[in-house]
């Protein structure tokens, strides 16, 4: 069973989506155009598509689609925060499967691409051949509590650097430093904006791996990538997701018949393993795997493993 990643391959299709009057979805497709269509869904929010996402799909096989959502990677306008919903998103994924003329496709996504792949899938189940869900994030008060206030007991130099930016009676709970980065990443000025996404795309990056990597610091510090992951994911953290507390695992009967996998780093600091471990005890027909070695992002060489190897029994079973 083949375990590591395929060679980069480049798109044979790619464009622009019009949603709506202000939004265009970048997308694009490699891989065999007739073969089975798994469409890869990226974290944050805001955090963009990457061309290393094409890497765990046989490319004989499938039809590998990605895409950026509202405000992230290539879709414009950048870092837009107006008209972006889950709901808004949901409604995206669909108006890309009926653009691209797919029936059914695998739906594959990590981190917030877990909560959105879950999303879809309860709205269109009958669309959805399987789900591979990484990183599980579900978007709870708990979760959110635990990435702006928890984490500090493992990550204290860090966490130090986030609140660095705020105003000191602005340094409290989770609630209070969410509602400060909304307020900073909200400015008109622009150079206020950009010292905030750099601040919390630092912190975000830092926890997302078991082993420190610079070079993800670094990328999570660029201009445009910080600008549009941080205000994204804080106006989508400000308003619940756009979705009631606990909907996701409320509504998971609408998905118990799709084939689903699991996968979770035992150690991902940014979307602890209690998310998975309620996510699988909600959904017992899901397959569920710990990577004993594992942090949170999908470039963790135990994740990268398995997320080859979960796509590699997917196709096996098809043939």
């Amino acid at each position: 069973m083949r375990e590591e990643l395929y060679p980069l391959v480049e798109p044979h299709f790619s464009g622009y989506l019009e949603l709506d009057n202000l939004h265009q979805m970048y997308w694009e497709e490699s891989g065999n155009p007739n073969g089975v269509p798994v469409v890869v869904l990226h974290g944050g929010p805001g955090a963009g598509s990457s061309p290393s996402m094409r890497q765990f799909f046989d490319p004989q096989h499938y039809r590998i689609i990605l895409f950026d959502q509202r405000g992230a990677g290539k879709s414009l306008p950048h870092a837009e925060i107006k008209d972006n919903t889950t709901p808004d998103l949901i409604d995206d994924i669909e108006k890309l499967r009926t653009f691209l003329n797919v029936k059914q496709w695998y739906v594959f996504g990590g981190s917030w691409g877990s909560t959105l792949a879950l999303a879809y899938a309860q709205s269109y189940p009958e669309k959805c051949l399987g789900l591979i869900l990484r990183g599980i994030f579900l978007c709870r008060k708990s979760e959110f509590k635990w990435l702006l206030e928890g984490a500090r007991e493992i990550f204290p130099e860090e966490h130090k650097r986030l609140l660095d930016v705020l105003q000191q009676e602005e340094r409290g709970g989770w609630e209070s430093i969410l509602k400060a980065y909304y307020r900073l990443l909200t400015d008109t000025n622009y150079q206020i904006q950009l010292a905030a996404a750099k601040a919390w795309s630092r912190y975000e990056g830092s926890l997302a791996t078991l082993l420190p990597s610079p070079d993800l610091v670094r990328f999570f510090e660029g201009d445009a990538f910080a600008l549009a992951l941080a205000r994204i994911e804080v106006h989508y953290f400000v308003n619940n997701i756009f979705l009631p507390e606990g909907v996701l695992l409320n509504n998971v009967e609408r998905v118990r018949n799709i084939p689903g996998v699991i996968v979770q780093g035992r150690y991902d600091m940014v979307c602890p393993n209690i998310s998975a471990y309620d996510l699988s005890q909600a959904w017992p027909e899901a397959d569920y795997r710990i990577i004993p070695d594992g942090g949170h992002a999908s470039s963790e060489p135990g994740i990268q493993k398995e997320l080859v190897k979960v796509m590699e029994e997917f196709k096996q079973k098809g043939e």
